[in-house]
């Protein structure tokens, strides 16, 4: 048995009704869906954790089938992001929903998270 090394991602966790994981292309999708708040932003929590743990990981968190995200979940993010930054990695949210993005201004964290409007192709 051989050590994992930082350039592999550990297993990502089983999907829940909360969050659930996928490669796509050059990215970790994260996709969120429900309502993320305090009883439910740790089942999120656990799967950013895995995505964010490889050298220079690209994660992409969707968040397009969310309908209520709080402070827990902003929290979840940026806890998230910073793991990505300190692995030479960048974290990035897809939303169009108007109430994500106000919630965004008024936390401030528009600047570090702000929106893509779709998953990004790669080509």
């Amino acid at each position: 048995m051989t050590p994992e090394s930082d350039d592999h991602a550990p297993e990502p966790p089983a999907a829940n009704p909360y969050a659930r994981t996928r490669v796509l292309d050059a990215f970790t999708v994260v996709e969120a869906a429900g309502e993320i708040d305090l009883a439910t932003a740790d089942f999120l929590a656990e799967h950013l954790a895995a995505a964010t743990a490889t050298a220079r990981p690209d994660v992409l968190v969707d968040l397009r089938r969310v309908e209520f995200f709080d402070c827990s979940g902003l929290r979840v993010l940026c806890r998230a992001d910073s793991r990505a930054k300190e692995r030479g990695g960048r974290l990035r949210v897809v939303t169009d929903d108007p109430r994500l993005h106000r919630l965004l201004r008024a936390s401030g964290l528009w600047a570090r998270f702000t929106p893509l409007p779709s998953i990004p192709r790669v080509r």
